[in-house]
């Protein structure tokens, strides 16, 4: 079988499940102790993996912030961040949001054949469309960032992106930060989809962590056995 990434999926939900609100303000699900955890992780990675829903509800930059942190992968012959990488269906993407203008790093953008030729018109500026067949697949786009030399992948988001890796067996590892408060509306995304997950009562995901942040818990599970070969 072809090889793919370590994957590491990172995630802040509320008590109740959910990744944000049903409303346009952006719901706060972090702090600053553990915003500057995800960043430490972010380093470590060779790529960062968010879905179209996310560059477009978010603008996220995608960046490793700490000046240390970016020296010291410049040292180790780096870029200052790790490569961005995002998924679309239909190309709804705008080529002036900050996943593609901030940092130097290389922007990946796998989308179907169908949505490739309009998509390189409109991005190929900014960063690189990859044909990702009829249907983009996560275990495909994996093998692929494997192939580009992506050794240790990041999974950002959103809901969809969540649900792909853990429903197509492709986690190696979970970072689950859980706020202290509900949203207690079902209009609001959820964590995951419904699915036919792995992770059942008769094959449970290992937890190997809990961590007090502040007011926000982080519980950290192994999802596959490459955790213990590759968890730094």
């Amino acid at each position: 079988m072809p090889e793919r990434p370590y994957t590491l999926l990172s995630c802040g939900m509320s008590l109740d499940g959910y990744l944000d609100s049903a409303t346009d303000e952006r719901l706060i699900l972090s702090n600053a102790a553990d915003l500057d955890r995800v960043d430490a992780v972010r380093a470590e990675c060779d790529a960062i993996l968010v879905g179209a829903a996310t560059v477009r509800n978010d603008n996220p930059r995608l960046l490793v912030r700490k000046q240390e942190r970016r020296e010291d992968r410049v040292a180790r012959g780096l870029a200052p961040s790790p490569v961005k990488v995002t998924v679309t269906c239909r190309g709804r993407l705008d080529p002036g949001g900050r996943f593609f203008t901030t940092g130097d790093s290389p922007k990946l953008v796998y989308s179907p054949t169908g949505t490739a030729p309009e998509l390189r018109s409109r991005l190929g500026s900014v960063a690189t469309v990859v044909d990702g067949g009829t249907t983009v697949t996560m275990r495909r786009m994996s093998e692929d960032l494997h192939e580009r030399g992506v050794r240790r992948l990041m999974v950002e988001g959103g809901g969809t992106m969540h649900t792909q890796f853990l429903t197509e067996d492709l986690a190696d590892e979970l970072h689950l930060v859980v706020a202290p408060f509900f949203v207690g509306d079902s209009r609001a995304r959820r964590f995951v989809d419904d699915g036919p997950f792995p992770f059942q009562p008769d094959r449970p995901a290992r937890l190997v962590d809990v961590r007090r942040i502040g007011e926000v818990v982080l519980l950290r599970y192994a999802l596959s056995p490459r955790f213990e070969e590759a968890a730094p």
